[in-house]
């Protein structure tokens, strides 16, 4: 297949676009500069220039592909028009900026999966989008059973915002196009992990301690970068439309397991805070440390064939490179 790619340069992009081209795909990057271009053509994948916030060159990118996989996501605010950049900053209380940039953030994602759904309407194509298993999760709430596939986004999750955007999977799976999404555990792990643990650890040194909420028995699932863009792979495939499909090797790692073993590589204090106290130290991170988030893949697994053969989180994470400065 020609494979369109967003985010191909990204830390998941990156390994989706090797296991695509290993599996005998044609890929196609969007590259929103002459130095992603150049990157992109060393990985052996043909550029394409545009930007999230054109979505023309993504109709353009879609529509010369056989399936398009969109990994890219931008928290760019200078790069929105002018007239949406004033929604953000004068359209309200400032008390409202953030919920605001958020809306703003997810308003970019839903238009440039919609430019996306435009170019493969009516074919039958692939469009593989992703989310996150951490919005299916209430803040603040026990899990009584780890989330499934068949769960729909949870409004009291600090992750939803971004939730809202798996609406357009269904929107475009009712007009034609082979519409899925690939919910990820909230670490994604592996050499070169940009993600959430990285910053754990950088809170970590910069407050000299790493630190759960209450007894830290709250569970993070977890799975391996290679595992993930192999699963993405299986979806454009052989995915189904309107499915959506878990990337989630480790079920539920307690999030204090994580904070000790932070703590033992950092030479740290392990402590226990309230949530009003995360969230001073982590600001708009803190509700994700409290958060109970067990995830099952078992559909996905029966569905695709897919067997995540990476580390674990816990082994991932114990490793000199998530702690080199």
């Amino acid at each position: 297949m020609r494979v369109f790619v967003t985010g191909a340069t990204g830390f998941i992009g990156s390994a989706v676009t090797r296991e695509l081209m290993a599996h005998g795909h044609q890929v196609t990057g969007l590259a929103r500069s002459d130095r992603a271009a150049d990157a992109l053509r060393k990985a052996g994948i043909t550029p394409h220039r545009g930007r999230l916030q054109d979505p023309d060159s993504l109709r353009r990118g879609a529509d010369a592909a056989d399936g398009v996989i969109h990994l890219a996501f931008t928290f760019a605010l200078g790069e929105l028009p002018p007239g949406r950049l004033a929604r953000v900053f004068l359209g309200g209380l400032p008390t409202a900026l953030p919920k605001r940039v958020m809306e703003e953030l997810m308003r970019t994602d839903r238009l440039g999966i919609d430019a996306l759904g435009q170019a493969l309407q009516g074919s039958g194509r692939p469009l593989v989008t992703t989310f996150g298993v951490m919005g299916l999760a209430a803040a603040g709430v026990q899990a009584t059973r780890p989330a499934t596939e068949g769960d729909g986004p949870n409004p009291a999750s600090p992750g939803y915002g971004r939730a809202l955007n798996e609406a357009a999977v269904s929107h475009w799976a009712a007009r034609g196009v082979r519409a899925c999404a690939v919910r990820l555990a909230p670490s994604v792990h592996g050499d070169g992990d940009t993600g959430l643990v990285p910053q754990l650890i950088t809170a970590a040194r910069k407050r000299g301690e790493a630190i759960h909420v209450g007894d830290g028995a709250n569970r993070w699932a977890g799975v391996h970068r290679q595992d993930a863009a192999t699963l993405f792979r299986l979806a454009l495939e052989q995915g189904t439309a309107d499915a959506r499909y878990h990337g989630v090797a480790d079920e539920g790692v307690p999030f204090r397991a994580m904070a000790e073993l932070i703590g033992r590589r950092l030479g740290l204090p392990v402590r226990s805070r309230t949530l009003q106290e995360a969230n001073r130290q982590l600001g708009w991170f803190g509700p994700f440390v409290a958060i109970d988030n067990p995830a099952s893949s078992d559909r996905t697994r029966t569905e695709l064939g897919w067997q995540p053969t990476g580390p674990s989180l816990l082994s991932d994470l114990d490793q000199d490179a998530y702690f080199a400065r």
